[in-house]
């Protein structure tokens, strides 16, 4: 986190949040304005941990075969091969991902889910780990395509990065374009060590208290009068899958380490109302509060 607080000068609270989903296996959703650090933050995590990235630029005309991949012909025998495409890759940097049809967002569903994809009838595992950062601008929606529900539920996070704070601001404009673009970021993590941490993680085990926690929001978001539509199974797993690596508390996920912030990343609750208020169809926070507060841990 200290090495990605070099290159990123953003709050040190949202380092903490996208390695957490990192390292569980997680998917994030960044809604900020243009300009704020999302792609760097997103090159710096890739380096860092030493794994792989690719972007994809998300436009009205974006084919899903842009994204998985597609077979070409190969020299005179004209047998077939298959050229990956850009999901390939350890991290995937969707830039503005509501602005591509959802024909193409489509291409992300099983990616996001099964760490797969199917092309042509074969199907092809994902490298591991597998890391989808996905933008959206939240304040131009002019010919954008929000995200279905069923893609929202597949992010654990969902972040804004907002502006940075003052003298970080100010040391980003000291330095040049140039030097801000290449500073180097050196790996902390060789790709053996990273697959030891995933495998520590995946043996936490999880109290029971925040297991019941987790289902009670769940079953109280779906009773709220000001949710279309609540948080689902797998939304709630999702959101304490994160909780498992609890960077700056107890060895084990448990009441007395609950989350100082307990306000959904995604899970997918809707509100009611003019969806243009809240683009990407997650909750409003004032709504949020009023599903998690009342809910005893």
């Amino acid at each position: 986190m200290k090495a990605l607080g070099r290159v990123y000068l953003g709050p040190e609270k949202l380092i903490v949040k996208a390695v957490a989903a990192y390292l569980a296996g997680g998917h994030i959703l960044l809604e900020d304005v243009p300009g704020v650090g999302k792609t760097t933050f997103a090159r710096a995590l890739s380096q860092v941990t030493g794994s792989s990235i690719s972007r994809v630029q998300c436009t009205p005309d974006l084919l899903p075969s842009d994204v998985v991949g597609f077979s070409i012909p190969h020299g005179v025998s004209g047998e077939f091969t298959f050229k990956k495409g850009p999901i390939f890759s350890n991290i995937v940097l969707v830039d503005e991902i509501n602005r591509a049809a959802p024909r193409t967002q489509s291409a992300f569903l099983e990616a996001m889910e099964e760490n797969q994809v199917t092309v042509e009838g074969d199907t092809r595992p994902l490298p591991i780990p597998f890391l989808v950062v996905a933008t959206q601008n939240p304040v131009e929606t002019a010919g954008t395509f929000p995200l279905p529900e069923s893609q929202m539920d597949r992010f654990d996070l969902r972040l804004s990065l907002g502006y940075p704070p003052r003298d970080s601001e100010i040391a980003l404009l000291t330095q040049s374009r140039r030097s801000v673009n290449r500073q180097p970021v050196d790996p902390v993590l060789s790709f053996e060590e990273l697959k030891v941490l995933f495998k520590m993680v995946d043996e936490v085990t999880v109290a029971e208290s925040l297991i019941d926690y987790v289902h009670r929001v769940g079953q109280k978001s779906r009773s709220h009068p000001s949710l279309a539509l609540g948080i689902s199974p797998r939304g709630g797993s999702r959101l304490h899958r994160p909780r498992r690596l609890p960077l700056h508390g107890p060895r084990c996920p448990c009441p007395q380490s609950r989350p100082k912030n307990r306000t959904p990343g995604t899970g997918g609750p809707k509100p009611l109302g003019d969806p243009g208020r809240n683009p990407g169809g997650g909750p409003a926070p004032p709504v949020a509060h009023s599903v998690f507060k009342p809910i005893v841990w």
